[in-house]
């Protein structure tokens, strides 16, 4: 997957990086290598996020829980 980052050169030293596609994506770093390896981490994070919450937005579709119930996790 590939996304479009704006790199920014900040006039007090450093890059700042975002995405556009990934409203509120952003990173920061001392050099531009530094700020891409930040904004790739940061992607990661935010991709990760939307998943669970689709995850959770799905579930609450098709299950109903009680106060007791609880999400565990299994692997097969």
């Amino acid at each position: 997957m590939k996304f479009k980052v704006i790199l920014e050169p900040q006039p007090e030293g450093g890059y700042v990086a975002y995405v556009p596609a990934l409203p509120g994506c952003i990173s920061q770093g001392e050099t531009e290598e530094e700020t891409l390896k930040n904004i790739k981490e940061a992607i990661e994070l935010y991709l990760e996020v939307l998943e669970e919450r689709q995850i959770r937005k799905t579930m609450k579709k098709f299950v109903k829980y009680s106060d007791k119930s609880h999400i565990v996790e299994v692997s097969l």
